[in-house]
């Protein structure tokens, strides 16, 4: 009889129109990302439907230092989808199952790691933030109940990039919206229903880490017997492997709340309109174009694959494929922006200044994403293609040298509007830059193995 887990089937990346694989794990992470955003909107939405700004600021603190813990296990998950998806794409069925339970024990050892971190230098966390009084012990007590299941986080996360490894999009997207739509249901009924308040909102963020994990579980061991029970010789081996990609995936993603801080500064100076603008578009922004965070996630395993098994043609098609989405996805959420921009200010009960500010985002800040989407999947494809340094460096070029000294420049010369168009023109620059070398560098890594099988 047929042991199930030495099958192997064909690599679903590998074959097949690759616009087709795009659009397809594109959508289906945009609808479990969107699940993820519209909730989190949500469950901020009913805290401060209990009246007290207080506790609505609280949440937004511990929101943020969880952010944190988040941002080390989004680069857990972008090492392990990366080290998979090669292995099924060359065809190494069994090194893919020992590494999948090598980076599931990695990445929620991490997350512990950085939960015990996080709690035990908690006050000081919140301090630094600014947070004082009532707002602090909301915080510091919502941190109390999520913080310790952030390693159901980090594994529920993985499990979403292992469905991913495998092509499974639509389990991977099930892993987020079961456990998006989940909280949607548990928030009001604690927060309201048992009168738990932000205790409430702190146990459904729990409550849905259970779901991810045990959604992914069941895909990942039932449907595609993708992992087994980890070693620990196995894990000490891998781990060199997995931190090459991680760390600097993690420093990757901790540049952009850094680039939101150093562009806050620059408006700063503007007075409370724009700070309050900017609040409005940080909730805009993820609801428009949160297709480029799912494509950047999308493309990975896709490379991967291809990668895996040497088909440099069709990583080059797949990465022309994802900038055209990526440009014609913006041009569209950019367009529909521009026609509901009198409408937008309205909605947040705005008017003014920041009502204008909003309008002038809408009317051609908004462009700035075309070139943040291109950094995006480049980082991506970086991470995937053994260059995740590369990756720092992008994103921490432009969110330090592709912010600051052009939004100071246009501050100075144009106001808040020029800010923006200094944002734009950092974006632009830093976006292009990206798309060129990442075609260099698969250039590089064919030429490699061509000199590699010359001279074998």
């Amino acid at each position: 009889m047929t042991d199930p887990s030495r099958a192997a089937p064909p690599a679903r990346f590998t074959q097949g129109s690759t616009m087709g694989h795009v659009i397809t794990m594109t959508v289906t992470g945009a609808i479990g990302l969107m699940a993820i955003f519209v909730v989190d909107f949500l469950s901020l939405f009913y805290v401060s439907r209990l009246g007290n700004t207080e506790l609505t600021a609280g949440v937004g603190y511990a929101t943020t230092v969880l952010f944190l813990a988040i941002s080390f296990n989004i680069g857990s998950m972008i090492a392990g989808t990366a080290m998979v998806s090669r292995q099924i794409g060359a065809g190494n069925r069994d090194i893919a199952r020992r590494m999948a339970a090598s980076v599931m024990s990695i990445a929620s050892l991490l997350a512990l790691a950085v939960s015990v971190l996080l709690m035990l230098f908690q006050p000081q966390v919140l301090d630094m933030l600014g947070a004082t009084g009532t707002p602090k012990l909301v915080a510091s007590r919502f941190l109390s109940i999520t913080l310790p299941a952030n390693f159901l986080m980090a594994s529920g996360m993985m499990l979403s990039g292992l469905l991913r490894a495998v092509g499974d999009a639509r389990r991977a997207m099930q892993v987020t919206l079961f456990g998006g739509l989940v909280t949607a249901g548990m928030d009001p009924l604690l927060i309201f229903g048992f009168g738990l308040g932000t205790d409430g909102a702190a146990i459904a963020t729990v409550i849905s880490r259970l779901v991810f994990t045990a959604v992914g579980l069941h895909g990942i061991i039932k449907v595609h017997k993708l992992l087994q029970m980890p070693k620990i010789a196995d894990i000490l081996g891998d781990a060199r492997g997995f931190f090459g990609i991680a760390v600097p995936a993690i420093l990757t993603n901790v540049a952009t709340p850094v680039g939101g801080f150093l562009y806050m500064r620059v408006l700063a100076p503007f007075g409370t309109e724009a700070i309050a603008a900017n609040a409005i578009l940080d909730r805009l922004v993820p609801l428009a174009f949160g297709a480029l965070f799912a494509l950047s996630g999308a493309i990975g395993p896709i490379l991967g694959q291809n990668l895996g098994a040497r088909l440099f043609t069709r990583l080059r098609q797949a990465m022309r494929d994802a900038f055209i989405f990526a440009t014609g996805y913006s041009l569209v959420a950019w367009f529909l922006l521009f026609l509901a921009r009198n409408q937008i200010p309205s909605v947040f009960s705005v008017e003014g200044a920041t009502a204008y500010y909003v309008v002038f985002f809408c009317d051609i800040g908004a462009l700035a994403w075309i070139f943040i989407g291109f950094v995006l999947v480049a980082n991506a494809a970086f991470n995937n293609l053994g260059f995740p340094l590369y990756s720092t460096a992008f994103n921490w070029g432009r969110a330090t040298l592709g912010t600051v000294p052009l939004t100071m420049l246009g501050a100075s010369m144009y106001g808040y509007e020029g800010a923006m168009i200094g944002l734009i023109v950092g974006s632009f620059l830093f976006g292009v830059a990206a798309v060129i070398v990442v075609f260099r560098a698969i250039g590089g890594l064919e030429a490699q193995v061509d000199t590699a099988a010359k001279t074998a």
